[in-house]
């Protein structure tokens, strides 16, 4: 089946876009919600299939606590891959299986080897994968060419210390490829769409204790939600507790310790004690 129309229009065009207004996007998450486990859900409905299945490490079960199915953490620890997951509707649960939910990626290379499948050795990937060679501004370059300017970077204090080649090429918490020298350290602390300028401080800078969310998917409806929750702002982030609060549709999402580099357009996904997912949204 051929999704590239629907690919390019759900996933490639908002990861730009959203380049071009200084965030940084998680397009798997989009292809999930959108590709996956909606156009491909809808096209087996039309074949009579009765699930969906995918390759990720993530559990779908019937929870007692909630009444109803529920996406949880799987076997894979660290590897575990719900955060992507969080912007699945929760109508299809039921109807999605995840053959590796009960192992971990070492037991899945060992029978890939055991059954003499060649991708039983091939690393990890890390990239996204329309992006060649991980080069997001060769990508980026191509696709808003001439609206790359470039800018001062400026310290937190208002001090211009240098200048940037162009917003896109860079993300809350980056150290590298500034090519700025300083009395100590420097890391982006944010990017002014505005005055097209880089703003960098201090590690210590990097750190705040709240986030705003927007356009949440509730895979638990929030009224169930316990007062304590468990929130992660990255895929590679250590889970933090917190405590939120809803208003209207958005979410303000307070932590017990700050957390480093919070960053528009990533998503923070939400979990409760039990590992479930509760839930999901952008950071604005």
């Amino acid at each position: 089946m051929d999704f590239s129309k629907e690919f390019k229009e759900q996933v490639v065009d908002p990861f730009v876009k959203c380049y071009e207004e200084c965030k940084t996007p998680n397009p798997c998450i989009e292809c999930n919600k959108y590709i996956k486990f909606e156009i491909l859900y809808n096209k087996a409905k039309e074949l009579g299939c009765d699930y969906i299945a995918t390759g990720h490490y993530a559990k779908v079960e019937y929870s007692q606590k909630y009444g109803e199915y529920v996406l949880k953490k799987s076997n894979a620890d660290k590897k575990d891959q719900t955060y992507f997951l969080c912007g699945i509707s929760k109508e299809i649960l039921p109807k999605v299986l995840f053959p590796l939910s009960e192992y971990n990626t070492k037991e899945i290379r060992d029978i890939a080897k055991d059954n003499k499948i060649k991708v039983a050795e091939k690393s990890d990937s890390q990239e996204i994968c329309f992006i060649q060679d991980n080069d997001y501004g060769s990508f980026l370059e191509k696709k808003i060419t001439n609206r790359i300017k470039r800018g001062n970077i400026v310290l937190t204090n208002g001090l211009t210390i240098g200048e940037h080649k162009g917003l896109i090429y860079y993300t809350i918490g980056q150290r590298k490829g500034l090519g700025i020298s300083y009395k100590e350290p420097l890391y982006v602390i944010k990017l002014n769409k505005t005055k097209n300028e880089l703003i960098v401080g201090t590690e210590k800078e990097l750190y705040q204790n709240r986030l705003y969310t927007n356009k949440v998917n509730f895979l638990i409806d929030f009224e169930k939600w316990p007062e304590e929750i468990y929130a992660k702002i990255r895929y590679r982030a250590k889970i933090a507790k917190a405590k939120v609060k809803k208003q209207d549709s958005n979410l303000e999402v307070i932590f017990d310790e700050p957390q480093r580099a919070i960053t528009a357009g990533q998503s923070v996904v939400f979990y409760d004690e039990d590992d479930i997912v509760l839930g999901g949204g952008k950071i604005v």
